[in-house]
């Protein structure tokens, strides 16, 4: 079972490294690939899916399937952006806490253990209705919360690294902790760093879509979060109109979801040694 386990998980982060690259390609497209200005009239209300609308038009005569290429290149963006900001606070505060150690360690750990007890959700909620929308307050709140579980994982990492012959000898040799935590700690974490990373985008893009579909995300952008919003209030669900407005971005956001989490899992096993059992 457990070979059987480790030839699966690399062919399952191929899978989503495939999805994330189409993904990032229709995003950088995105202009040339949608046939239509997504925020201009292209034709009648509510059109079903047809050659010249593959997924029809929404209430006011948008295209959707526009609408859902260039939402790809916002919470694409978004989801990124947020997770950089946690994954540099979280690196922070790992790198400190596990090499320092003693009262500092034991400080920032309960931090990270009243970010992790504090619902996240509902305060995400809280602070972008305070914030206001906007795409760069949604980034802000998403990722000024999601540090914490980064900094968990990447502060075991370091208390395993400074024991090593090299950072004893750089320390012995009069190396300052700036100097050794670039030098040597920071180059070894790197690579669970980045399997945090795109775990932290995957979740980002559903913290983003939840907030846009509650209306607290940027109301000039399209994303698929506010392709859902929309489609909520202005009836969807009571033409039929769902059909091709709502599902198509609710697969979006579960594909893209999907690539980035069996990637970061793939990664996370491969880089933490928590995960690696006997390899």
């Amino acid at each position: 079972m457990l070979k059987r386990r480790r030839a699966r998980s690399p062919a399952l982060g191929l899978v989503g490294a495939g999805i994330l690259l189409a993904l990032g390609l229709v995003a950088l497209l995105a202009p040339w690939l949608s046939p239509y200005d997504p925020h201009h009239r292209a034709s009648r209300p509510f059109l079903p899916p047809s050659a010249g609308h593959p997924l029809g038009t929404n209430d006011i005569g948008q295209d959707i399937a526009s609408e859902l290429i260039h939402g790809t290149r916002v919470s694409l963006l978004i989801g990124v952006l947020a997770a950089a900001v946690a994954l540099s606070l979280g690196t922070l505060v790992g790198l400190v806490a596990g090499y320092y150690g003693g009262p500092v360690d034991v400080l920032l750990m309960r931090l990270v253990d009243v970010v992790l007890v504090v619902p996240f959700l509902p305060l995400v909620i809280l602070l972008a209705a305070y914030l206001g929308p906007g795409m760069w307050n949604t980034v802000l709140v998403i990722g000024g919360l999601a540090w914490a579980r980064p900094a968990r994982v990447i502060r075991s990492q370091v208390m395993s690294l400074r024991s090593r012959c090299y950072v004893v000898a750089s320390q012995a040799m009069g190396g300052r902790p700036a100097h050794v935590l670039s030098g040597h700690v920071l180059p070894g974490i790197m690579p669970l760093a980045l399997a945090q990373f795109v775990l932290a985008a995957s979740h980002g893009i559903l913290v983003e879509a939840s907030l846009s579909f509650l209306g607290l995300g940027d109301p000039v952008r399209k994303s698929w979060g506010s392709m859902l919003h929309y489609a909520q209030l202005r009836g969807a669900f009571l033409t039929g109109a769902w059909r091709w407005w709502v599902l198509p971005a609710g697969l979006m956001i579960t594909l893209t979801t999907l690539g980035f989490t069996l990637v970061g899992y793939w990664l996370e096993e491969r880089f933490d040694p928590r995960l690696r059992g006997g390899r």
